[in-house]
C-alpha cells in the first residue's frame, strides 16, 4: 500500500498539477469573457449566451471536483469518505463532465435542425439540456445508493468500466449529431470545433480510464498513485480549454480578434458573410436628390437618407426599426440558392430583433412574430416580409413625420446641397475607402480638403 503524500495527497507534483489547472481555467475564462468586455457584446437571454456560461461553470466543476476527490491539496477530515460522493460522483459527473458534454450535444442538436432541417429546434435548449443530462443524474443516484467508493474515493473495477461507458455514450451521441451535419458548408468553425471536441473528449476518457485502472490495480506503487493524479488533473485542464467554443452559439464573437483594429471586419453579420456593400453607408452612385414626397420604401434605398434617418431614430431611442430594415435589406441581397448564408443571416436577425427579450426587439404582432419563429424554412425569401411591412408602418407613422422637422433633416439637406455643388463641379462626393492611412498621413487627404474648401462645403464622412 502506498504511504505518505502518495496516499494522503499534497505531493509537490500535486501542487504543480493544481497550478496547471488554475492556469487552464484562467485561460478559458479569458477566452470567454474578454471578447465580450472589449467589444461590448450585448448580453441576451437566448442559448447563445447561456450555453457558453454553463460550459465555463461545468469546466470549473470538473477541475475543482478532481482536486477535491483526489485530495491533491491534502485536506484533513474525519468524514472524508462522505465527501467522496459529493465531489467524485455529483460534481465531477452531472455538474462536470456530464454537463460539459450535454452543452456540446445541445449545440450540435441546434445546428442539425437549423442547417439540415432549416428550422429552429422544436425543443428549447433550456428543456433539451436537462433531458440530455438525465442519464448522468440517474447514474450518480445509483452510485450514491450503492456506495462503491473507498476512503480514497476510488471505485472498484466493476464500477470503473460502466462509468467509462457512460462517458463514451455521450461522445457517441455527439459523433452522431456531428456526422449528420458534416456536409454543411459552415461559414465559421462550427464543424471543426465539434470534431475537435469529440477528439479531445475521447482522448481524455481513454487517459482517465487507464489512470483509474492502474490506480486500482497497483495501489501499492507510490509513484504510480502520484503520477495518475497528476495526469488526471492536467488532462482535465487541457480538456476544458480545448473543448470550449463559442462558434456554434456566437459565431461573430468567436471570430472577433481582441485587437480593436481587426474588430471592424466582423462587427456585423452581413460583413462576415461577405454580402456586397454590407455596412457601407456611402458608395459611388449617381447623384439623386431626396424628395420628401416620394414613398418611404423608395427613400430608404438612398443610403445617405437612410443613415440620416437612422441617426435620428437612434437619438430618439427608436433605432431598432431602422436597424431591422437595414439587416433585412442586406438579407435580401443573398441569392436564394445560397441556403447556408441565408440561414446564418436569418438566424442572426431573429436573435437580434424577433425573439422576446432580444437585443433590439422590434414591435411586432404576436401572429407575425410566431410565423417567423415557427417557420419550416429559414431560407424562404418572404420570411420577414410581414414583419417588414409592420415595421415600415411604424416608421411612417412615427419616425418620418418627426424627422422632417428635426435638425437631422436640416443637416442632411445642407450636406445634400454641398454634394450637389461638388457633383456639378465634377467632384465625387463619395468618401475615400477605409484604409490604415489616416489624417495627415494620407498623401491624398490634403488634396481632398483643398478641393472641398473651394466649394465652401466640407467633405462628407
Amino acid at each position: 500500500m502506498a504511504s505518505g503524500c502518495a496516499r494522503r495527497g499534497g505531493c509537490p507534483s500535486d501542487y504543480v498539477a493544481v497550478l496547471i489547472a488554475v492556469v487552464c481555467f484562467l485561460v478559458l475564462l479569458s477566452r470567454s469573457v474578454l471578447p465580450c468586455l472589449i467589444h461590448k457584446a450585448p448580453r441576451t437571454n437566448s442559448s447563445s449566451f447561456w450555453i457558453p456560461v454553463i460550459q465555463v461553470f461545468s469546466s470549473f466543476s470538473l477541475l475543482f471536483s478532481i482536486v477535491m476527490s483526489l485530495n491533491l491539496l491534502q485536506f484533513k477530515s474525519k468524514h472524508w469518505g462522505k465527501y467522496c460522493y459529493l465531489w467524485a460522483v455529483w460534481v465531477e459527473g452531472p455538474l462536470g463532465f456530464g454537463l460539459l458534454m450535454s452543452c456540446r450535444i445541445t449545440q450540435a442538436f441546434q445546428l442539425y435542425f437549423i442547417f439540415v432541417k432549416k428550422r429552429l429546434p422544436p425543443i428549447k435548449s433550456y428543456v433539451f439540456l436537462p433531458i440530455v443530462l438525465l442519464p448522468w443524474i440517474f447514474g450518480a443516484t445509483i452510485l450514491h445508493a450503492r456506495k462503491p467508493l473507498n476512503t480514497q474515493c476510488h471505485m472498484g473495477l466493476q464500477w470503473t468500466f460502466p462509468v467509462a461507458g457512460l462517458h463514451a455514450l455521450y461522445v457517441l451521441a455527439l459523433v452522431a449529431f456531428t456526422r449528420a451535419i458534416r456536409h454543411v458548408e459552415f461559414r465559421f468553425d462550427e464543424l471543426k470545433d465539434l470534431w475537435k471536441g469529440i477528439l479531445v473528449s475521447a482522448t481524455a476518457i481513454v487517459i482517465w480510464v487507464t489512470a483509474f485502472v492502474l490506480n486500482e490495480i497497483h495501489e501499492e506503487i507510490s509513484w504510480l498513485q502520484v503520477a495518475s493524479r497528476f495526469v488526471l488533473l492536467v488532462t482535465g485542464g487541457i480538456l476544458v480549454v480545448v473543448f470550449f467554443s463559442m462558434s456554434s452559439n456566437q459565431p461573430l464573437l468567436s471570430q472577433i480578434s481582441l485587437n480593436k483594429r481587426e474588430h471592424y471586419e466582423f462587427q456585423r453579420m452581413s460583413l462576415a458573410l461577405g454580402i456586397p456593400d454590407s455596412g457601407l453607408l456611402f458608395r459611388k452612385e449617381e447623384f439623386r436628390p431626396v424628395d420628401p414626397n416620394e414613398p418611404l420604401d423608395k427613400l430608404l434605398l438612398n443610403k445617405r437618407f437612410r443613415q440620416s434617418l437612422m441617426e435620428f431614430a437612434d437619438s430618439c431611442y427608436a433605432g431598432e426599426t431602422l436597424h431591422f430594415y437595414e439587416e433585412v435589406y442586406e438579407h435580401g441581397k443573398i441569392p436564394e440558392d445560397d441556403s447556408v448564408r441565408r440561414i446564418y443571416m436569418a438566424r442572426h436577425i431573429m436573435e437580434k430583433f424577433i425573439v422576446a427579450g432580444a437585443e433590439m426587439e422590434v414591435n411586432l404582432s404576436h401572429k407575425t412574430r410566431q410565423e417567423i419563429l415557427t417557420t419550416q424554412d429559414l431560407t424562404h425569401p418572404d420570411l420577414f416580409k410581414n414583419a417588414l411591412n409592420e415595421v415600415m408602418q411604424l416608421i411612417k407613422m412615427n419616425l418620418v413625420r418627426d424627422y422632417w422637422s428635426s435638425i437631422f433633416f436640416i443637416k442632411f439637406k445642407e450636406e445634400e446641397s454641398c454634394d450637389e455643388a461638388m457633383h456639378k463641379e465634377g467632384w465625387s462626393f463619395s468618401p475615400p475607402r477605409m484604409s490604415s492611412v489616416q489624417g495627415s498621413d494620407d498623401p491624398f487627404y490634403q488634396e481632398h480638403m483643398s478641393k472641398s474648401s473651394t466649394s465652401r462645403c466640407s467633405s462628407p464622412g
